[in-house]
């Protein structure tokens, strides 16, 4: 929060025309877009700046007076202007000398953590800036951008020159020559920082304060409002236009599609000048809405709840005592008679996990106890109902973005975490979520770095998740927009980044799975931002939306409604099709049969169609001979360029895409050719006779085939004889490469073929080493190739270096056994949840399946605690109590020499050395004893050997005990109870009246079959007498 309020005021003085603390007293021109860019981002603000500059410094030799500016310049110089003032010299300060200076760019950025810092300093580097690094992490994160192109030349002193005029004008030749390519690496910088997320469109993860007291979605929209409202926008010209008009392949035919600003009576309508609010509808008639950002007045976070009648616009407020905080960011759905609100941000510091359940026919608030699995503080996530049960994916809270998913179940207020399979959509916040039967949709987002414009299923019965792949290009990647479910279409609509262009929405039919894009001139300048959407009868209900920006201060949009129904009526009208498309197919009906005319020909490789018809000829024969000659050719679909995406997916998803040919471009790259399957060409000829299609050739409908056809002839899609027949080159894995070489290799040596039922497939990576598992290359055999083998695998999985898996050592410091096949040594450096970790493969062990409970341990607000680990290992825990949760310290305890040495470089690679005490030797001799707040006990199959440890090193208060254990899948409950007693009978021993009781149990991963890895947090608090 001190950041956001430090940004906040070092850009209003920066933007302020009083002059600032530096001699110009003012910004360099240079470098405004350069520094607009960083201060654009939501983890940098720049607090001082130089451009680059040449200039004559007169210095007094007694150093404590100082020294004053000749000559400064910016830009590049003409050496006869520094001659002038050169030559005579004319001074009258005595004892003073002259230096002639080239300074390259400097620029200081404060950066909200080490993390940012060290993501900032990496693109400056990479830009040609070489020195920049880190200068301070105490008590503010401070960056210097700088380089090492510096000149500095003494002239002499104010009695005598030592240079004459040709040197002063190959110094300034050569100090232009710097400036020039200073300038180079600042624009190369501003180039690379745009590709990277500094485009103006990062969001804020939350909103910073006006003078401490105005909420504001501070930058969120700065970048993309300036070119929406002035229509042109002075940014970076290679900056990517986010318009879905260039991401749509079909859009609907021009519908009178209007919105309709809703008359509000009653309340006055600047109750619903909100956004971040939410909205759910009530018996099909009225709209509920709850919370948000703006309302009457002074704009701040709301608990209004309001109730909309849609028909009438009759607006209402309803009172209600005990209801929930003012918030943003939360979510509300529907179930029965009952609104369940869920989490959201009551202010910067407190984030919310609460539930709250409003009953509409007693209109009442009631906060609910909700138990099952721990449901973490969130806001910005999304909620959908299906049956009973309401469906929670992502959120954030505070740097910490989810990609879990949780269902309430409202019958019983259960959380539980769903144990899900498939392709699983990245952590994210600021999404969109709908149901539809027993899937629930997900779309976009924002994922920490960018936005995001994926679409993805979940299937509520079978738990997975599934990557949706659709016709035609999807929307443009966007968050904080709005989705909704309308008969059998969802849509997509709003959502920042904004366009200059009009709105648009984007409908996905749920049977076609094709994607169409519809312009809505009518919106206007509303900004559907955070806004609510709901369907009430055939209408679209949008209420709220907006940002506040610098530039343009405060802005919300006008509820309004738009009527879907003739749209939807005219997008699933047979008329849909386009004059001229219809015109070719009837002459095309006319002259099918005359086709294989052009077939049997010399002639046959000639275009057989012209804009969607084929050639007419008098000729006639029956069309099972058409059939049978176009399956003994080759044949494509062409189309134009653009339309090119959507065809290829539609012609992949149904499976008429020849997969043994390549595509190839005709007319100079305007048209695509699609090589496709002889089905499809009697598709093509049957699809206007839906009765004629079999159904062994086109499944699971005929009439789902007959519409992907008919949308490829509204693209004006024609069929062509195949002129070039380019076959296409067989793809392979990595794994079949391996089996490819190593196969050849057995056979060359002759050795059986049976041995390749030992390759792997499947293996780790640990930073540029690939990690074979155990049990591959078992067999003696493979000795007698020996390094040749090694040598082919590690190229055949593009590895540098290779290792085998061993069995963790089962001694007291669990030392791994990895064998190293092809490199030198087993140093590795692992990035995982933003914090790296190095050590030597070899000599210790790292555990993949731990991530989890690295991240749950990094969430834990411990910026005032004193933390134990008594099993540090080479930081696996330590790290994310420092660099995560902030302990304020952490004793670390570690035996294994090579764990300690690769915890020393990590403490010093992540910068909290000064943060952590390291106890080399066994723990129960090394802990300390009555400072601990949280002890941490992260060994398997058991601790138990250092229960009594952990118990004398908590104060005399108590505190936390995260106890790891190996436990059966049907002895969980007996392992709790035994932690438990065990963990009280220890206390009690050790003179502490303590009540213990074990808060939470995290299952972090199967161990072995029906073995868990489990993780007790016990709480041990003193009991007051």
């Amino acid at each position: 929060m001190e950041f956001q309020k430090r940004k906040l005021a070092t850009l209003s003085s920066m933007n302020s025309p009083e002059p600032d603390k530096s001699p110009k007293g003012n910004i360099d021109t240079p470098i405004i877009p350069l520094l607009n860019t960083i201060n654009s981002h939501s983890s940098y603000f720049t607090t001082s700046s130089c451009s680059g500059r040449i200039s004559i410094l007169e210095q007094s030799k007694e150093k404590s007076k100082g020294g004053k500016w000749v000559f400064i310049s910016h830009e590049k110089t003409e050496p006869q202007v520094i001659k002038s003032l050169l030559f005579p010299l004319e001074y009258t300060h005595d004892n003073c000398s002259l230096v002639f200076r080239f300074e390259p760019l400097i620029i200081a950025v404060e950066c909200k953590d080490v993390e940012a810092a060290q993501f900032l300093v990496s693109l400056a580097i990479f830009s040609g800036f070489r020195e920049s690094g880190i200068t301070s992490v105490s008590k503010r994160v401070i960056v210097a951008i700088r380089c090492s192109i510096r000149m500095e030349v003494p002239l002499g002193d104010s009695e005598k020159l030592m240079v004459d005029e040709k040197y002063v004008e190959y110094l300034v030749e050569l100090a232009n020559e710097k400036m020039e390519a200073n300038r180079r690496r600042t624009d190369n910088f501003l180039d690379v920082l745009l590709k990277n997320g500094f485009s103006g469109s990062k969001i804020s993860n939350g909103e910073f304060l006006d003078n401490g007291k105005v909420e504001c979605e501070a930058e969120l929209l700065e970048d993309s409002l300036v070119k929406s409202v002035d229509g042109n926008g002075n940014g970076n010209a290679k900056r990517r236009d986010f318009d879905d008009s260039c991401s749509g392949s079909e859009v609907a035919p021009d519908v009178d599609l209007h919105t309709v600003k809703l008359v509000i009576s009653g309340e006055s309508i600047e109750r619903l000048f909100l956004w971040g609010h939410s909205a759910s509808s009530v018996d099909n008639k009225k709209v509920l809405i709850f919370g948000g950002f703006g309302g009457i007045g002074r704009h701040a976070r709301r608990h209004d709840l309001l109730l909309l009648d849609v028909e009438s616009g009759r607006l209402e407020v309803i009172d209600v005592l005990d209801a929930p905080c003012p918030r943003v960011g939360h979510t509300s759905s529907v179930i029965g008679n009952s609104m369940y609100v869920i989490g959201g941000r009551a202010d910067p510091s407190n984030i919310l996990n609460d539930v709250w359940i409003f009953n509409v026919t007693k209109k009442d608030w009631r906060l609910l106890e909700c138990s099952g699995s721990p449901f973490l503080p969130r806001h910005r996530h999304a909620a959908a109902a299906v049956g009973s049960r309401i469906y929670v994916f992502g959120g954030i809270h505070n740097d910490m973005i989810y990609s879990s998913l949780y269902a309430l179940d409202t019958q019983n207020f259960e959380w539980s975490e769903v144990q899900v399979q498939g392709d699983s959509p990245c952590a994210r916040h600021s999404h969109s979520m709908a149901a539809y039967g027993t899937q629930i949709f997900v779309f976009g987002g924002y994922d920490g770095h960018k936005a995001l414009g994926d679409l993805y299923s979940f299937d509520v019965k079978t738990c997975i998740w599934k990557k949706e792949k659709m016709i035609g290009r999807p929307p443009a990647a966007k968050f904080s927009h709005s989705m909704f479910i309308y008969k059998k279409y969802l849509g997509i609509i709003g959502g920042c980044p904004v366009s200059r262009h009009n709105q648009r929405l984007s409908l996905l039919s749920l049977e076609s799975h094709c994607w169409k894009h519809i312009s809505i001139s009518s919106i206007g300048e509303d900004l559907f931002v955070r806004s609510s959407t709901n369907i009430v009868d055939n209408d679209l209900i949008m209420i709220g939306g907006g940002a506040a920006c610098y530039a343009f201060g405060t802005k919300f949009s006008e509820p309004v409604k738009i009527n879907l129904l003739p749209l939807i009526k005219q997008i699933e009208s047979p008329t849909h099709l386009h004059e001229e498309n219809m015109h070719a197919i009837c002459q095309e009906e006319k002259t099918t049969r005359v086709m294989n005319v052009s077939l049997c020909s010399p002639q046959n490789a000639v275009e057989l169609a012209i804009n969607g018809s084929f050639h007419h000829n008098s000729a006639g024969m029956d069309s099972g001979v058409v059939r049978s000659q176009m399956v003994a050719s080759h044949w494509v679909l062409r189309l134009n360029k653009k339309d090119a995406k959507m065809a290829k997916d539609m012609l992949k998803k149904f499976g008429w895409l020849d997969l043994g040919r390549k595509a190839h471009s005709q007319d100079d790259g305007k048209d695509i050719c699609f090589p496709v399957t002889e089905n499809f060409c009697v598709l093509f000829n049957q699809r206007y006779n839906p009765g004629d299609v079999s159904e062994s050739v086109c499944q699971p409908e005929k009439d789902t085939c007959v519409i992907a056809l008919n949308t490829l002839i509204e693209c004006g899609a024609t069929i062509l004889a195949d002129e070039i027949v380019k076959v296409k080159k067989a793809s392979h894995s990595p794994f079949k490469v391996m089996k490819e070489a190593v196969g050849a290799l057995l056979s060359d040596r002759g050795l059986p073929l049976q041995l390749l039922e030992e390759l792997p497939s499947r293996w780790e990576r640990l930073g540029d080493i690939v990690v074979l598992p155990i049990t591959s290359f078992k067999d003696s055999a493979w000795d007698l190739i020996g390094q040749e083998l090694w040598f082919m695998v590690a190229k055949s999985l593009g590895a540098n270096r290779l290792a085998r898996q061993g069995r963790v050592a089962p001694t007291g410091t669990r030392d791994s056994t990895l064998e190293i096949l092809v490199g030198d040594n087993g140093w590795v450096n692992h990035r995982e949840n933003g914090i790296l970790y190095s050590f030597d493969a070899t000599k210790c062990m790292f555990s993949w399946g731990n991530i989890s409970e690295k991240l749950r341990m990094g969430h834990f607000d411990c910026k005032d605690e004193v933390i134990v680990d008594l099993f540090a290992g080479i930081g696996y825990f330590v790290l994310p109590f420092l660099v995560r949760a902030k302990a304020k310290l952490v004793y670390a305890c570690e035996w294994n020499p090579h764990a300690v040495e690769a915890l020393r470089r990590n403490l010093e690679a992540n910068l909290v050395a000064d943060h952590c005490v390291l106890l080399e030797g066994d723990n129960r001799i090394t802990a300390p004893k009555g400072v601990a707040d949280r002890v941490c006990l992260g060994f398997i199959p058991t601790s138990e050997g250092s229960w009594v440890t952990a118990v004398r090193a908590l104060r005399d208060e108590g505190g936390i005990l995260h106890i790891h254990g190996n436990v059966k899948d049907s002895e969980e409950n007996v392992w709790t109870n035994c932690v438990s007693w065990s963990i009280r009978e220890i206390a009690r021993s050790e003179g502490h009246d303590w009540d213990v009781t074990v808060e939470h149990i995290e299952r972090v991963k199967w161990y072995a079959p029906h073995i868990r890895h489990l993780v007790a947090d016990v709480r041990c608090k003193m009991i007051q007498k």
